[in-house]
């Protein structure tokens, strides 16, 4: 179940080295996938290789993220990978790709689109960090306190980030793919990287955005896990109002990690939003 999942390209980014892969046809129209905190692309890999079916799927492991590059000092803010996901589009060449963005990655592909110029041919937002206020009560604990979570004795560190994790799906993780979600968190470089992109998710990322919402003009879908407890659902019809046109798919059953809890159901809204990209050409 957790296997094979390997990203084998590399991109020096300004906040590090990104890893990334494509997977589909290299003719095939592109979409590209983002992942959200505190997971990777790993979370993505069977609705990419849905995808990659027809489409040339990328997807990467953002600064700090996943097999990505952690140090000490890195910024992994908001900000940060706004800017290195523009850089990535252009290292790819992909002038206005299909864009699909899961939780902090749809704030990381709003921010490029509103404020480093990145078009998009269709954006699909899945439970995203769009609106204030954001960020649960234990998020919102370890960043006032993050000097202090850095000493937790490693055995104890892993214990919380294991059942921070889990409480992102509905029906419960399998043990396998819980602790590859937990790995990349763990060990010397692990654990301090943590709790740094916890310390740097500050609100003004997307406040600084927030109000450009109504100038969107390009299609916008909106995939929401009824069950989702980190980010409530009432937010997802929040933002589809502030969104010209955007449309709305609530997913039962599904709770923050839509991707883990219903793959199928949330495979099929993006693949009929996607699609309907080449059905205008």
């Amino acid at each position: 179940m957790t296997q094979g999942w390997e990203l084998s390209e590399t991109y020096e980014s300004t906040s590090g080295q990104v890893r990334w892969q494509r997977l589909g046809p290299a003719t095939a129209p592109p979409v590209v996938l983002l992942h959200g905190t505190p997971f990777s692309s790993y979370v993505w890999r069977g609705i990419a290789r849905a995808l990659a079916v027809d489409h040339r799927v990328y997807v990467w492991d953002m600064p700090g993220y996943g097999s990505s590059a952690k140090f000490d000092g890195q910024d992994v803010s908001l900000a940060a990978q706004g800017r290195v996901f523009r850089e990535l589009l252009d290292h790819w060449e992909l002038a206005e790709p299909l864009v699909a963005a899961h939780d902090f990655g749809g704030a990381v592909a709003l921010r490029a689109h509103l404020l480093h110029g990145a078009r998009y041919r269709r954006l699909a937002l899945v439970d995203p960090v769009a609106l204030a206020p954001w960020g649960s009560p234990f998020f919102r604990l370890v960043g006032d306190n993050t000097l202090v979570f850095e000493q937790l004795p490693p055995n104890l560190h892993g214990a919380l980030v294991r059942e921070y994790i889990t409480t992102a799906s509905s029906p419960g993780l399998h043990p396998a793919v819980l602790e590859r979600l937990a790995t990349p968190w763990l060990g010397d470089e692990g654990q301090p990287a943590f709790y740094r992109q916890i310390a740097q998710a500050e609100q003004r990322f997307t406040d600084e955005i927030q109000e450009r919402y109504p100038t969107l003009d390009l299609p916008v879908h909106i995939c929401w896990g009824e069950d989702d407890t980190w980010i409530p659902v009432a937010r997802a019809h929040q933002l589809a109002s502030l969104i010209p046109a955007a449309t709305l798919t609530l997913i039962p059953g599904a709770g923050h990690l839509v991707q883990e809890d219903t793959p199928a159901e949330l495979t099929a809204a993006l693949r009929t939003f996607l699609t309907a990209a080449e059905d205008t050409d």
